[in-house]
């Protein structure tokens, strides 16, 4: 490629940029992919089988073990001061 003191044309450049690009579309279209009605329903599935504690409305207060937001005790509960 032609060179001028050392400096890359603006064509040279422009060739690059847009051959980076290709390839960054290449790997996008390589990506695998799912139709969104099998995403929606695994998402569905998911909400429906997994229990979230922050909507208790719906799953129902949790019990103690359960809870993964309340504190657990371990050990002496003393305090030292």
């Amino acid at each position: 490629m032609n060179r001028t003191g050392g400096r890359q044309s603006m064509s040279e450049l422009k060739l690059r940029r847009i051959v980076e690009h290709n390839q960054r579309l290449r790997e996008d279209l390589a990506r695998p992919r799912i139709k969104i009605s099998e995403a929606s329903q695994s998402l569905i599935n998911y909400c429906r089988n997994t229990k979230d504690h922050l909507v208790p409305s719906v799953w129902g207060p949790p019990t103690r073990g359960d809870d993964p937001y309340s504190q657990k005790t371990t050990g002496c509960q003393c305090v030292v001061q």
